[in-house]
């Protein structure tokens, strides 16, 4: 065997690795998760225990939603963020699901921060304004950490700040998150978008 069809062969086997690795280890974890939320509810039907944990979260969405409902909600609510320790949790916890999927949503704006020498840093907007603990002209900033699930907090002047438009927050996310190898559009997806905005823009003032 010569040297190209050896290199023919060990090019054939990275491509491989690059196609099944993600593929596999991504439904991996799907069914770990998956498994984890069906074992909560002990049933002897595989995944039925998943559909009444899905049908109960739908169902209290929708019972907190109503009137009658609502207010034994609201004081729940209260009596735990009046417990000690328990307030902590319980608030800590909320706010950090509302962050990504409630109504108040914190990492919808990629920001830059600009650092001595030229440096750089990304990170999200999560505060946009501190005045009301004395910090005027700053804000708070979550930059992630590279293959991790942890983070660093800054407090910035605003004039340090820069806004990154034209790039969802999630691909934002997923560039900082994988050490800058993934998640930016393309410059031809940035063109179709900026194209896209501006006919929506036009058709928007047409109607005006």
């Amino acid at each position: 065997m010569n040297s190209f069809t050896f290199r023919r062969l060990l090019n054939y086997f990275l491509r491989g690795l690059l196609f099944l690795v993600p593929v596999a280890l991504t439904l991996y974890i799907l069914v770990v998760c998956i498994q984890w939320l069906d074992s909560l509810i002990p049933v002897n039907v595989p995944g039925l225990g998943l559909i009444f944990i899905l049908v109960g979260v739908t169902l209290f969405g929708y019972l907190g939603s109503t009137l009658l409902i609502k207010p034994f909600f609201d004081f729940l609510e209260e009596l735990l963020e009046k417990v000690p320790f328990v307030n902590l949790i319980y608030t800590s916890i909320k706010d950090l699901i509302e962050a990504f999927v409630g109504d108040k949503k914190k990492f919808n704006q990629a920001v830059v921060i600009d650092l001595d020498d030229g440096v750089q840093k990304l990170g999200f907007i999560t505060q946009p304004s501190l005045d009301h603990i004395g910090l005027s002209g700053k804000v708070a900033v979550y930059c992630p950490h590279s293959y991790n699930f942890s983070g660093n907090l800054f407090v910035v002047p605003l004039e340090k700040v820069k806004p990154i438009h034209n790039v969802a927050s999630s691909d934002f996310m997923k560039f900082v998150v994988s050490g800058g190898v993934s998640g930016l559009p393309s410059a031809q997806e940035i063109e179709v978008i900026l194209e896209a905005k501006n006919i929506a823009s036009d058709d928007k003032n047409k109607i005006v």
